[in-house]
Order: structure tokens, then C-alpha cells, then sequence
């Protein structure tokens, strides 16, 4: 059966319609599920039985199943049992501007990076919409308290979950729905050209993200199997029609490898890669796991290369280090649960 929380606010409205309902009644609905958050049809008392009746035969209203919950200073990290018995997870971060999610969207990844836990383990399905919708609500469920950003940047290459991934904005950013903003939502992608020059037409001031930990062909065709199909030149070429076309900052994802690319020549290399570009780089020390043998550079060699960018006159930042001691790492905790 599928879920209600995969139906946006127009998917609703055509369902009441086509059943010989009121159109507004998608409103109110929407209303009992994200504001009023019910757990049973029965709950809803400006909704005929007999429609309500009809929706129950069609659409679930049940949970995922937390399985496992893992916490440390201003972090905590949630495995999720979906109804095939297959795990996904997400991280909570505290900020000072307010809590932010890191879902993931799908189970597995195709993607293939080198350094990441993910990527271990093959793709095996698609999210559905309401798989994404129900991590935040069950995190804002057990947290007691609203999230405000959002991060699609968890298990799975997102723009290989397209249209499921689409409905999911509609639905989180509905000022019925969950009614975050559309600039406090970021989406991720290693680089996947067409799909990037799609969502440049997208309505919503969503936030874009590049994972690019490389700054030439050679180094990323050995660490991101992506380049070998989206060269830099045919990925930049992209990026700037996106910046063209919605006059949006952009975000390079950049996780700093020890003795990889973490080098002052690579340093020099990304200035001249993104010189010109509106954006800003998003530097990441190294989560380390268990299975793959990349390190984490060292303090003193992550700010040198930060030095480096900012005497250049590029933007960027240091990401805060968040759950070294809970396996915080994307995909690392659904990693420990499969190899049981």
C-alpha cells in the first residue's frame, strides 16, 4: 500500500476530486498530517467518514521504525527500518541558528566514491517521497522541537532519485506541510550534469551543493568513478547555466584526504577551478571509518589549505566537526547494522 506522506498538496486535491470530493479538502488534510500531526484517520473530524474510509483502503498512514539512535555533543544519528527490512539513516546537527537534518535518499549508492561508506555498499532502491518526509517527522516526533534546515547529502546520489526527491521539497517546503524554507533546504550531488541543468529550472530557491574533492580530471577520475562520465569542463559548464539561470550562490563540497588532495598544488588548483564562480567551498575533515583506508588530514594542513584559498579572495569555511564517536559518517551506521 502506498503512503499519504509521499502526496504533495496537488496529488491530494486530484485524489479528493476524483472521488467526488471537495478540493480543499487536501488542505485540511494536510493540515491533520503536518500541523497536527495524527496518527489514525480517525483523528480527522471535518472529513467524511465514507472519503476518510476510501483513503484508509488507499494510502497508509504508518511510521518507519527507528531501530537505532546514537548520540554525542550537538549530534545525533538515526537508523531507520524500512518495510522491506532494508536500513537508512539520518543525522541530526544542533546549530545556533536552529536544528538541521541530514536525510538520505536512497538505500545504497551507484555512485562509486572512493572515500565513501555509502558507496560500499551497491545501490538497492529509490526513497520513496514519503521515506524522505517520514525521517523528519519522526526526528522532530522523538526530538520535540522543529527543524529548520534540511540537507539531502545522506546515503544515496539524490539527482538519481529525481522525481521522488522533487515531491519531497514540495512537501517540506509547503507553508501547509512542514513549511521550511526553501533557502534553508540544500541539496547535494557529485556531479551529474543532465540532472543539474534540470534543476535549474526548478521554482524553488532550493540550495545547491557540488561533492567535488578534486580540482582536475586526474585525481577525481581515481577517487569519484562520476568524472569519468561528467568531466570538470562538462561539470563547470553546467554549474554556470545553473548560476545563469537562478542567480544562486553555489557550494563545492571539498573533504580534505591525507595525502590525496589536500596538498598546497591542489589548493592552487581549486583557485583557479572556481575562480569566477559565484560560490563558496565547504571544506570537510575526513570521517574515518573502519572499512576504507583514506585518513583525515591533519589540523594544521587543513588550515594551511584554508589559508591558501582565503589569500586567493575565495569564500570558504571549515565544516564543524560533528560525531567522530558515533559513527557518524554517511552510510557508516547502516554499514555496522548490515555486516551484523
Amino acid at each position: 500500500m502506498k503512503s499519504i506522506y509521499g502526496l504533495t498538496l496537488e496529488d491530494m486535491e486530484n485524489y479528493f476530486v476524483e472521488h467526488g470530493s471537495k478540493k480543499f479538502h487536501a488542505g485540511q488534510l494536510f493540515s491533520w498530517l503536518y500541523e497536527k500531526r495524527i496518527k489514525s484517520y480517525d483523528e480527522i473530524t471535518n472529513i467524511k467518514k465514507e472519503v476518510l474510509s476510501s483513503l484508509e483502503k488507499d494510502y497508509s498512514i504508518k511510521s518507519l521504525q527507528i531501530v537505532d539512535v546514537q548520540e554525542d555533543v550537538d549530534v545525533c544519528k538515526y537508523l531507520f527500518e524500512l518495510y522491506d527490512g532494508e536500513h537508512i539513516e539520518a543525522v541530526l546537527m544542533r546549530h545556533d541558528y536552529g536544528n538541521s537534518v541530514c536525510i538520505s535518499s536512497q538505500v545504497g549508492c551507484n555512485m562509486g566514491c572512493k572515500f565513501c561508506e555509502s558507496g560500499r555498499r551497491r545501490k538497492v532502491r529509490n526513497l520513496e517521497t514519503y521515506e524522505m518526509v517520514l525521517q523528519l517527522l519522526m526526528i522532530e516526533e522523538t526530538l520535540g522541537e522543529r527543524i529548520s534546515h534540511v540537507v539531502v547529502m545522506g546515503i544515496g546520489e539524490p539527482f538519481d532519485n529525481y522525481d521522488n526527491l522533487l515531491n519531497f521539497f514540495s512537501i517540506i517546503n509547503h507553508p501547509k506541510g512542514l513549511a521550511i524554507g526553501a533557502r534553508h533546504i540544500t541539496v547535494s550531488t557529485c556531479g551529474l550534469v543532465p540532472k543539474i541543468l534540470e534543476f535549474s529550472e526548478f521554482p524553488l530557491q532550493i540550495n545547491l551543493a557540488i561533492s567535488l574533492h578534486a580540482p582536475n580530471n586526474k585525481l577525481r577520475d581515481k577517487i569519484m568513478p562520476i568524472n569519468k562520465a561528467y568531466p570538470l569542463e562538462e561539470l563547470i559548464k553546467a554549474i554556470k547555466h545553473y548560476l545563469k539561470k537562478t542567480n544562486r550562490r553555489i557550494t563545492f563540497e571539498y573533504i580534505l584526504l591525507k595525502d590525496v588532495n589536500d596538498s598546497p598544488e591542489c589548493a592552487l588548483e581549486l583557485v583557479q577551478l572556481v575562480k569566477g564562480i559565484n560560490c563558496y567551498i565547504n571544506l570537510i575533515p575526513y570521517n574515518e571509518t573502519n572499512n576504507i583506508d583514506f585518513k583525515r588530514t591533519n589540523t594544521i594542513q587543513i588550515m594551511r589549505f584554508y589559508d591558501i584559498l582565503k589569500k586567493n579572495n575565495i569564500n570558504v569555511t571549515i565544516r564543524k566537526e560533528f560525531g567522530s564517536k558515533i559513527s557518524a559518517a554517511c552510510g557508516q551506521l547502516r554499514s555496522k547494522k548490515e555486516d551484523l
